[in-house]
């Protein structure tokens, strides 16, 4: 039967040097590299007709090339590898280089995101294409909020509701980010002009940002793994 599915290419962004987490993107977590969870996950989904690594990382780019042949390798150009450069001009620069229909975003530093949810959510940005322009992943915070003032953001606090039945916000938690090519130029931004949501549960939506993040993902994927050698 032929595919009906559009071009949809996964990017992953992963520098070689790391402020917080000294050489995160390759550090070994659970048994082997970070970056290696993310794009065995990938290679898992069928809605990806490339996937897509930007580096500037020389032990990437050569690891990468070894292990997973099938990936697309972009060698980060160097006016794009200072820490301060933002994401969406790396983005801008990636779609220019390869060509889709739709483009999703992830990072290496999403080690417990799975397959069955990137696919998922390029199924639910599909079916909801145009009436939403793009997608982005979001974790639901039930929990008392305030802002920089001390006023409450969520909640009255003369009513003290249990959190379980706080009206939920939503945290942008950098799992996952679908988006074309015309609105990243357009807007340089991922997110359009009606963005959709997309909840995912917050066992998934570890973001590897410093060390106490790497060491409870560290602890996380190790039982994971004993789970299912279990099973």
């Amino acid at each position: 039967m032929k595919n009906t599915l559009p071009r949809i290419v996964a990017l992953v962004p992963m520098r070689h040097h790391s402020q917080r987490v000294p050489g995160k993107n390759y550090r070994p977590l659970a048994g082997k590299p970070l970056y290696h969870y993310i794009l065995e996950t990938l290679l898992e989904c069928s809605a990806f007709s490339e996937i897509v690594v930007d580096t500037d990382s020389p032990i990437m780019l050569q690891e990468i090339a070894a292990r997973f042949p099938s990936v697309h390798l972009i060698e980060r150009p160097e006016r794009l590898r200072g820490d301060r450069v933002p994401m969406n001009e790396i983005l801008i620069y990636d779609v220019s280089q390869v060509k889709a229909e739709f483009y999703l975003q992830t990072h290496s530093t999403n080690p417990l995101l799975k397959a069955e949810t990137i696919s998922r959510a390029v199924r639910t940005f599909l079916e909801n294409y145009p009436a939403y322009d793009s997608l982005f992943s979001v974790t639901r915070l039930q929990t008392r909020l305030w802002d920089q003032l001390g006023r409450a953001i969520n909640h009255n606090p003369a009513i003290l509701l249990q959190t379980q039945d706080l009206p939920p916000v939503y945290e942008e938690n950098s799992c996952i980010y679908i988006f074309t090519a015309e609105t990243l130029l357009r807007r340089r931004n991922r997110l359009g002009e009606r963005p959709l949501m997309f909840e995912i549960e917050p066992t998934q939506a570890w973001d590897i940002d410093d060390e106490l993040d790497f060491v409870i993902v560290d602890f996380l994927a190790e039982r994971l793994q004993h789970e299912q050698s279990a099973n």
